[in-house]
């Protein structure tokens, strides 16, 4: 059965919560494949509005069944609250898959993550101080503590004297801070053994079954393109593979089992956090884009830095994805605004860039300009209850238009608003 890689095709916070909710009736499972609750997923039903850390936005499907793969690092205790959230709201988690493998966020990651980012003082990297990047660094250093292990006392005390047999040094020798002990640990995360039993599961297996009895997959990924440990403005990135490459690694199953990929973009371009943002605008365009679009992180509150849209970026996402399909959100948000400027290329020293640089030196706030087109906007006419992209005003047509030519990619769902009926189908299929 043909499945499906969703994927951020900007720095995150696109809207893919919102698409993956969207869509998800169309498959069978929703995949986290990486990331932590350092990113959040907006989903809105029913007159609800939820805020996912954790659990993939399919949940909100009754038909769906969530997996948090391989490739996510967990925190229990944010975990614990979601599902409880969740309930509340009526919401059932009784299907939600947690893998064996995926690796757990520990006290010490979370102190050692702030305690980091405090060092670097102006040099930060803008982590949400969730204990993600110290989680995988003990992943890749193969000292990680493991779902599985919280079902074993036994194991999860071995693995924790020794992880704080260094991890207390660094704390109290190099940062000053308070340490652990293993008893202190203990006392709080074995409960959450008996939250996550029921769950748990072997999901690679799981997941290559499910493709051999003809279901369909969808891979909800987190954060964005840019923010990709590889294939983003590195630093300032994120710990894990956030491109569409991700998700086999990040779930067990096979490439060849990946028929479309989604990228998901604004109408324009935000960033949370420091680096490097060629388009950024620090005027009042910028300002009334933040305020018309809401755009405050939904893990930290964090305002968001907002500029035009970048197809230089766009192209780089399609091409380090293969991008089949993008969905287009927020177009209503540009309503707001006269004229709209569309960032085509860069000029820096001299040298124009259509490709998305890698080097830092040239990306660097001072030295690159973005090159603009300029197209006409639709001011003040409320496209919200548009249904068909004919319904658009013709100048948010011409835009969607342009956007696509830059791509080279469809714009197969776009979005006019927050709500699920608030969405264009221009030609989107999961088959």
């Amino acid at each position: 059965m043909p499945s499906t890689v969703l994927v951020g095709a900007q720095w995150g916070d696109e809207g893919k919560g919102k698409i993956t909710d969207l869509i998800s009736s169309d498959y069978d499972y929703v995949v986290r494949f990486q990331g932590g609750n350092n990113a959040g997923h907006t989903v809105i039903a029913d007159g609800k509005k939820l805020a996912l850390r954790l659990t993939p936005s399919g949940v909100m499907n009754p038909a769906c069944v969530p997996v948090i793969g391989n490739g996510v690092v967990v925190d229990p205790r944010v975990l614990a609250g979601e599902i409880d959230m969740l309930a509340e709201n009526g919401i059932s988690t009784e299907k939600l898959v947690i893998s064996c493998d995926a690796h757990v966020i520990m006290p010490y990651h979370i102190a050692l993550d702030g305690a980091q980012e405090m060092r670097l003082g102006k040099h930060e990297i803008g982590t949400t101080k969730n204990g993600i990047g110290p989680a995988y660094k003990d992943k890749a250093g193969r000292t990680g503590i493991r779902i599985q292990d919280l079902l074993d006392e036994k194991i999860f005390r071995e693995k924790l004297e020794t992880a704080l047999e260094y991890k207390n040094q660094v704390l109290e020798k190099i940062y000053g801070l308070p340490t652990f002990t293993v008893d202190q640990i203990l006392e709080e995360y074995l409960p959450y053994a008996d939250l996550i039993r029921p769950h748990m599961a072997e999901t690679a297996q799981l997941l290559n079954e499910a493709l051999r009895a003809d279901k369909n997959i969808l891979f909800e990924g987190a954060q964005g393109t840019l923010l990709d440990i590889d294939h983003g403005t590195y630093p300032f990135v994120t710990s894990s593979s956030c491109c569409a490459g991700g998700a086999p690694t990040g779930s067990g199953v096979g490439p060849k089992a990946v028929t479309k990929v989604l990228g998901i973009t604004k109408a324009y371009i935000t960033r949370v956090g420091s680096g490097p943002f060629p388009t950024e605008l620090k005027d009042e365009t910028g300002e009334l884009l933040g305020q018309v679009g809401g755009e405050f992180g939904v893990v930290t509150g964090r305002k968001r830095r907002c500029g035009w849209f970048d197809a230089v970026i766009a192209r780089y996402a399609a091409d380090v994805n293969s991008l089949t399909d993008i969905a287009l959100t927020k177009l209503d948000v540009l309503s707001a605004v006269d004229t709209i400027k569309i960032c085509v290329a860069y000029e820096a020293d001299g040298v124009r860039y259509d490709y998305f640089p890698m080097q830092h030196s040239v990306l660097y706030p001072k030295n690159v300009t973005p090159i603009y087109e300029e197209l006409p906007g639709w001011k003040g006419e409320d496209i919200t209850a548009c249904r068909s992209f004919e319904d658009l005003p013709a100048n948010a047509q011409a835009y969607v238009q342009y956007l696509e030519e830059m791509i080279g990619v469809p714009m197969s769902i776009i979005a006019v608003g927050p709500d699920r009926e608030q969405t264009i189908f221009r030609g989107w299929s999961s088959r």
